[in-house]
């Protein structure tokens, strides 16, 4: 099937923030749009990702059934779509490994932006960059829009926030932030000097600490397929899952079932 210009579904975009906006649905673009207003790099896309607060996604989908749009949820934990035939928009209240979740913040410090000729609030680089960072699949991996936006937005960013917004799980940011040192040596200064000395200080710490549980698999948290055989025959337990997780058996099952079908 050809790709579908994204100059065509502006129309129907627009159709879509109507709804949300006529619903006081309050939405923020991110996705490719986002992206492009941040770091110049503009891409054909075949959806528009629109994130919402999770309390608000019955009435967005209400509003979008009643407008004639097809609208469902995806996956319970944290996606849903609004369709119009072949075009959609991927409504997003949270992340597929459950980790970063659409709340008061995102919008506290969401950026204004355009959507062709229509004012949006935009997704900041910071939520961008920590729901980005979690997605290293075989077939998508998320890592080169995390450079840009450091590249492009470094400067401007709130470090602390950021690192906040990983808690326990810095150690995946440092890893794109090493990165970034290796892709653009030479703008290494975008990123603080007390940042990079703070991720080296807590990696010392944890390298030197004893880790007595050796049968727990994160990599679930960054791809849903590459690790599915520590799982099912090596004993490693899934660190999506309760309690060493945000999901439950049941939102794991459900995600799992919407991949299998998307992939198939």
């Amino acid at each position: 099937m050809a790709q579908r210009s994204t100059s065509r579904l502006i129309p129907f975009y627009h159709r879509v923030l109507d709804v949300l906006e006529a619903a006081e649905v309050p939405g923020l673009v991110g996705g490719a749009f986002a992206l492009g207003h941040y770091a110049g790099i503009r891409r054909d896309t075949k959806d528009l990702d629109v994130f919402v607060m999770p309390r608000d996604v019955e009435k967005a989908l209400a509003a979008a059934r009643a407008a004639g749009f097809s609208a469902a949820v995806g996956a319970p934990h944290w996606l849903a779509k609004i369709r119009d035939g072949e075009d959609l928009v991927d409504l997003l209240y949270g992340s597929g490994n459950g980790l970063a979740g659409v709340d008061a913040g995102w919008f506290k410090y969401a950026l204004e932006g355009r959507l062709d000729d229509r004012n949006v609030r935009l997704v900041a680089p910071e939520e961008m960059i920590w729901s980005k960072s979690y997605v290293m699949e075989r077939h998508r991996y998320d890592g080169a829009d995390v450079a840009h936006l450091i590249h492009a937005r470094g400067t401007s960013m709130d470090w602390r926030r950021l690192l906040e917004r990983f808690g326990p799980h810095w150690p995946v940011l440092m890893s794109h932030v090493s990165l970034f040192h290796y892709i653009y040596p030479g703008s290494r200064k975008v990123i603080p000097a007390w940042f990079t000395t703070e991720l080296c200080s807590r990696f010392a710490i944890e390298r030197s600490q004893p880790w007595t549980d050796g049968r727990i698999c994160r990599g679930t948290l960054l791809s849903n397929f590459e690790y599915r055989h520590d799982l099912e025959s090596n004993g490693y337990r899934d660190a999506r899952l309760k309690p060493d997780g945000p999901l439950s058996p049941s939102e794991l099952a459900e995600w799992k079932r919407h991949l299998d079908v998307e992939k198939s």
